[in-house]
This record gives structure tokens, sequence and C-alpha cells, in this order.
């Protein structure tokens, strides 16, 4: 389901756990960046859906509306849904701290909203660590294909509202952005 992107969503948990008060990949006596131990957690079914648009200008909706932003790189969504889910495959190799998954499940679908491009990431694994940042490049990353595939025509684009909107599974179990 996509999303009115004009909403100030807020977050709503579903459960009884609140954030933790620290940062998990920082040494708590030094500072220093490490990767977080996923040895002693449960394989769970981890979902997360992760939402963004890139705002057009008037003519280039217009190009992609009337699907003639062929370019030579290719059909502009069907190209942008591709890179999208290479990159959630390829996460761990992208954010230096995230752990290499195996992804049972990513969906990347765009569509044309108005004066914009909507993406709606899901992806789903049976792991030990949450999928939130695999949804969450595989929306920019399609985003900014189309932002590069669109760019000839005008380069007045903006991407906006990327974030994470639902996520389950795990320790601190299931919640959603909510209007």
């Amino acid at each position: 389901m996509f999303f009115h992107s004009r909403l100030l969503p807020l977050l709503v948990r579903r459960n009884r756990h609140y954030y933790s008060t620290k940062l998990t990949h920082t040494d708590p006596s030094t500072g220093e960046a490490k990767m977080v131990s996923v040895a002693d957690k449960n394989i769970t079914r981890r979902e997360a859906r992760a939402i963004g648009y890139i705002l057009l200008p008037p003519e280039t909706y217009e190009l992609l509306e009337k699907n003639e932003l062929h370019t030579a790189k290719g059909n502009v969504l069907g190209v942008a849904q591709i890179a999208g889910i290479q990159a959630a495959k390829q996460t761990s190799q992208l954010i230096p701290l995230c752990h290499p998954l195996l992804l049972d499940k990513i969906d990347v679908n765009l569509r044309l909203a108005q004066d914009r491009v909507e993406c709606e990431s899901i992806v789903r694994c049976q792991g030990k660590t949450g999928v939130e940042m695999e949804a969450l490049t595989a929306t920019n990353i399609a985003l900014l294909t189309v932002y590069d595939m669109c760019k000839a025509s005008s380069k007045k684009m903006v991407i906006e509202g990327i974030r994470v909107v639902e996520k389950s599974g795990g320790k601190s179990g299931s919640w959603e952005w909510s209007s």
C-alpha cells in the first residue's frame, strides 16, 4: 500500500519495548564503531517496508506519464525497480556494519502519483537481524535511478520522505508509522 506524502506521520509502537538509550554500533567506553553480535539471537521471520518519493517537474512527469521517457538505458520505472532489488541484495557491501543476509523476498514497486514517483520496498528474511536497512537501501537506489534516467529532461528533482514505515520480527517486535 502506497502512502499519502502530504501527511506527517507519527511513530506508533505496537509493543511495550522502548528504544535503546545507547547506540548499539559503538563501543560504550571508547565510542569506536563495532559490529553488533547476532550470535545469541534467535532466527525469526523479519520484514520491513520502506517508502519514499521523488518530486518531478511537470515536463518530466508528463514524459513519464506518457511513457515516452524510454532512455538509452531503458524504461525508467522498470530499470529503477531492478536497481532497487539489486541494491537490497548488496546492502551489507554498501553500509559497513550491516550483516550480510539471505533475503527471502524483495518487492520494489514504483508508481506515478500527481507530481512524483512513489517507491515502496518490502524485504523479508528468516534471520537473526532485521531487514530495515535493506528496505531503505532498495528505496533510495530505486529513486536515485529515476533521477539518473530523468536528468536529461530536468535536474530539478527532489528525493524526499524516505523512511521505514513497518517492521516486524525479532526481539523488539513490530511497529509502524501511523498518521
